[in-house]
């Protein structure tokens, strides 16, 4: 009896650690489309879409409820933002920029958990909700000067792991110039800027990240944005 009750303990703490939701077929198709330097390839995506449509509709199909923890919601919805971005510029590929698509963030293409969502929606009313700024460093736009596309899924068990890797290798890449006196950062930073000054400021926010230790005094400028696609 005793042997009968430790092995269902087993197997219940084994479920509840358990992710909610399998991407392994996101990483997959991710694994095979994207470089390590988050060039995408939108070409042959659009020539065999079945993977990428077998996804969506597992995620259209899902349903997040409250027994997810935050990680699970988090890599659900970063996963679908990111998944959801992909179709809509196959579906209108080929093309030079996302912004050459009518509404791109406001279309109400998305259809989760029996809503109809645009990435707007994923991103300001259910990510951003979430107080977890380093989400935008993970979802992506389609464009150059947006964080690369991780090439592989986000998951529940490594999300801290996965978010951290995202926005010290977003920090410290060439979209950012940082000096101890000076730096020179994008607009990412000042489209959000709340998001990243809730509990400290957004020069102590960078520092956290950057090996170079920035003067709390240090005068912030914005690069411009390079909405070109990111193939």
């Amino acid at each position: 009896m005793k042997k009968i009750l430790l092995l269902t303990f087993i197997l219940m703490l084994g479920f509840t650690k358990a992710q909610s939701f399998d991407h392994s077929a996101w990483s997959t198709l991710l694994k095979e489309n994207v470089s390590t330097t988050g060039k995408v390839n939108y070409r042959a995506i659009k020539s065999n879409p079945y993977p990428l449509h077998s996804y969506l509709e597992k995620l259209s199909n899902a349903q997040p409820n409250r027994t997810w923890s935050k990680a699970e919601v988090l890599a659900f919805y970063i996963n679908a933002y990111n998944a959801f971005t992909i179709k809509l510029i196959i579906d209108n590929y080929p093309i030079k920029s996302i912004k050459s698509i009518k509404n791109p963030w406001r279309q109400k293409f998305i259809t989760l958990d029996g809503k109809a969502l645009s990435l707007n929606d994923i991103e300001h009313n259910i990510l951003r909700k979430l107080n977890e700024p380093r989400i935008h460093f993970a979802i992506n736009c389609a464009s150059i000067s947006c964080p690369k596309l991780h090439n592989s899924a986000f998951t529940s068990t490594h999300l801290d792991e996965q978010l951290e890797m995202t926005t010290k290798a977003f920090i410290n890449s060439s979209e950012n110039t940082i000096t101890a006196t000076k730096i020179q950062i994008s607009k990412l930073f000042s489209w959000f800027r709340s998001d990243f000054t809730t509990q400290s400021t957004l020069v102590d926010f960078i520092n956290s990240y950057t090996d170079v230790t920035i003067d709390k005094n240090t005068k912030i400028t914005f690069k411009d944005y390079n909405w070109n696609l990111n193939e």
